[in-house]
């Protein structure tokens, strides 16, 4: 399976962070990549700038015959679509899409894709992802590690003064 996150903290001239996110799984649709299962939307604060508009937050599974390589020209083209400006690292934005997972394989280092890492390099740390991966892939393990979705989520929860709400 695949599982990618979406966040979003800006509106766009297209509407809301919620309005933004599901019209990019249309755009999804469109390239026949097939939604198996959506999260929940949550919301949680800006990072690493908490005075930054909230997040809205979700994951989705995904079947697609694509390439990672593909898959990853085809979710650039869509944030590009909605009004994504990469300008710096952690900036408020209309849309961001990440690879999660792709098929449980560890990826890094791809001709092309320098930057691409699968399962997504900073996914244990980020409680805005895994709550809503639990969601869709209650039984997930990050294949780079070896650990549970459930024991990551409690490993975070004791470590840090997290807040995320379900909307």
């Amino acid at each position: 399976m695949i599982y990618l996150s979406f966040g979003s903290n800006l509106n766009s001239k297209l509407g809301s962070s919620r309005f933004v996110i599901n019209k990019s799984y249309s755009e999804l649709a469109k390239f026949g990549i097939r939604i198996v299962k959506k999260s929940f939307f949550y919301k949680s604060k800006a990072y690493p700038n908490p005075r930054d508009p909230e997040f809205i937050n979700t994951v989705i599974s995904v079947e697609s015959g694509f390439h990672v390589r593909k898959l990853l020209e085809i979710i650039l083209k869509i944030e590009k679509k909605f009004g994504r400006v990469r300008s710096n690292k952690n900036a408020p934005r209309v849309l961001d899409i990440d690879i999660i997972d792709y098929h449980s394989r560890n990826i890094k280092n791809l001709r092309n894709c320098d930057d691409l890492i699968v399962p997504h390099s900073r996914v244990s740390d980020r409680l805005f992802v895994l709550m809503p991966l639990l969601d869709v892939a209650s039984n997930w393990k990050n294949s780079r590690t070896g650990k549970h979705i459930r024991y990551l989520l409690t490993k975070i929860q004791r470590l840090r003064d997290n807040k995320i709400t379900k909307i």
